[in-house]
Formats: C-alpha cells, structure tokens, sequence
C-alpha cells in the first residue's frame, strides 16, 4: 500500500472510531436527575449535611451528569414517610434512619441501633465486612429499595430528663420522648413512651406534657435549648450506641444506573458515612463544654438502671426473635459479631481510653 493511501485509510479509520466512541460515551454517561428526600431538617446540618455531601460526590465522579437534588423532610413527604415514597417510587431515594420504620416490622431497627447493640466503629465493621450490607439488601427487597449505609452519630446521649434518676424505682410514670424497640424496652422500666416530632419537644418538656426526652447528642441538642426545661442530661443513650443513617433507593431506579453511576454512589456514601462520624466527634466536645457552662448537668444512668436495661433488650430481643425470622437472622449476626468485637476492645480501643480517660481526669491532656 502506498503511504498516502495509508494515511487516508488510517485518518477514515479514525474518524470512524471518533464517531462511535462519543455516542457510545454519551450511552455511557447519561444525564441523570434525581430527587432525594431527608428525614431531617436542614438545620440539623450534620445529618442533613452528609446528604447533601454526597450528592456533590456523586455529581464530581460523573463530570456533573448525575445529579441529586435533596429536600429536607416535609418539603416533598413528612420524614417518616421517606422510605413509603422510595418504595413506591415518589422520589428515586431518601436519607433516613432504619430505625423509623420498626412499626412496618422491628427488622427495622438493627440497621440503625438497637439497645445495647455496636458502637460505631463496630457497626461499619458488621455492615462492611461482616454480611451486614447484604443481609439487610435480602430483608429491604420486599419493599422495593436498596440501602447503604452513609452516617453515623457515634453513641448519642441520655437525653434530658426533668427530675433526677438515682434507680429504677425513680424512672416509674415517666413520660419520655422516645422511639422503636427503645421504647419498648424502657417501658419494662415504667416509662411511659411517648412518639413526640422533633419541633415539639422543646414545648412538650416547658409544658411538661412529657417529663424527658431523648434526641442526638450535644452539638445537636445545643441548638434546641433543652437545659433551659429539662436540666439533667444524661449519658449514656445506650439504646443507641452507633446509630447508622441510610440511603434506601429504589430498586428499578438503581438497577437502570450504568455501572460506573451504581460505583460513585457506592463511594459518596461511603464518604458521607465517614464525614458525619468525624464532623460529630469534633463537633461534641465543644458543644458539650458550652452546655455545661449554660447549667446542664451531666448525669450517668445508675448501674442498677443500665443493669435492668439490658436485662429487658435481652428478653425483648428473645420475645421479637421467636416470632419474627427476619429478625432473628440479623439480629444473631449481629449478637456472635457483637462478642467477638467487644472481646477484642478490651484489649485494644478500651484499655487505651480507661487510660487516657484518667489522664484527661487529671487534667495531664
């Protein structure tokens, strides 16, 4: 062949793989617009923020084709609709907690927390490494969604209660803002649980409507103005030890993504899972120094209350087992991860912090 007609051929050849590649390219990277509904406020701006954290991930890894504009509860369903809507394919995906949804069934709330489950670190573990990720996609398939995780408060607090505790006997009769299976269990307290939204729980304690509640943790409750009705705030909420916030999606909706979509919103939430932890554990410190200087007094929870506590999530997660299949196979997953990590804590991340602790105590750090 002649050089010129060479080139000829190779530039036709070229031009030819040019004009396939950009629509190919094109079919490859859509434009995609997605609406995502919160559960939370957008003043609540850790939780509300890692969501809007990952739609910004999403939309970089894409060069900006996919986009996911989020609302925050009320402005397109109530918060606790936010995964009816997913199901049912209102919006393609919302940002919630699990948890909201144990009325639909008590499965529910393991993905969350449930009383005296994992800490933080240790729920990632589970959900990542240990089946949890997948275990609950089985259990999430009848409702038409898929989920990942994308948060976590770390342990939250107590709450903020009107009168002190100093045992059991103290808690009988009182009215407390509190969710899920928590409530339940602290019913076998005496408590009297009370399903409060978060805007009125401020009124509810002034009133004294209800006699505690329970919300996040110092950096959130700080904004709220509890210590103002409510002095005692109390640590820990060991009913929730490391509750994990979620993206639920549609499944038709996720399952159309191509593939290189399906990978970034695997990875923005796994960004946002990251950036709520580390926002939160910088965040409290802080904000639990200033509610102390307002007249927030800090109160552990009695061991023989933490004691009778526990007793009662181990008869209640033994009641929900024996009738309940979904709940029992995760919840048994979770329970043999459970003492393999806190054996191991012992002896690492636990030994570490009694120590440093008494350092902090007296006043070396």
């Amino acid at each position: 062949m002649k050089r010129r007609d060479f080139l000829k051929t190779s530039g036709m050849a070229a031009a030819a793989t040019t004009a396939l590649a950009a629509p190919a390219l094109a079919q490859e990277n859509p434009e995609i617009n997605w609406r995502c509904t919160s559960s939370f406020p957008k003043s609540l701006d850790t939780l509300y923020g890692a969501a809007e954290v990952f739609s910004k991930r999403v939309a970089e890894m894409t060069d900006n084709k996919f986009q996911i504009q989020i609302f925050a509860a009320g402005e397109i369903v109530p918060g606790l609709q936010a995964v009816d809507a997913v199901s049912n394919a209102t919006v393609e995906m919302c940002q919630t907690c699990s948890y909201y949804f144990v009325g639909k069934d008590p499965t529910f709330a393991i993905a969350t927390a449930i009383p005296f489950g994992l800490n933080a670190r240790q729920q990632n573990a589970w959900m990542y490494q240990g089946g949890g990720i997948d275990l609950f996609n089985e259990f999430y398939a009848k409702y038409n969604f898929v989920a990942m995780p994308a948060g976590n408060t770390g342990v939250q607090m107590g709450g903020w209660w009107r009168k002190e505790i100093k045992s059991v006997a103290d808690m009988q009769g009182v009215k407390m803002r509190v969710a899920g299976i928590a409530g339940e269990i602290l019913a076998k307290l005496g408590i009297v649980p009370q399903q409060i939204a978060g805007g009125d729980i401020y009124p509810s304690l002034e009133k004294g409507t209800i006699d505690a509640a329970e919300w996040v943790g110092p950096y959130d409750d700080e904004k709220l103005g509890f210590a103002k009705v409510a002095p005692y705030y109390y640590y820990p909420g060991w009913w929730e030890g490391g509750p994990m916030i979620h993206l639920f999606i549609n499944t038709d909706k996720f399952n159309a993504l191509p593939d290189n979509y399906k990978a970034a919103v695997r990875a923005a939430a796994a960004q946002a899972d990251i950036y709520m932890l580390a926002r939160y554990d910088m965040q409290n410190g802080p904000a639990l120094k200033k509610l102390a200087a307002e007249g927030a007094q800090l109160r552990p929870f009695p061991q023989d209350v933490m004691q009778a506590a526990f007793k009662a999530a181990e008869d209640v997660y033994a009641e929900i087992s024996a009738k309940n299949e979904n709940f029992k196979k995760i919840y048994e997953s979770m329970k043999a991860y459970r003492s393999d990590a806190y054996f191991w804590f012992q002896f690492s991340e636990g030994f570490y912090d009694r120590f440093m602790f008494a350092q902090q105590q007296a006043k070396a750090l």
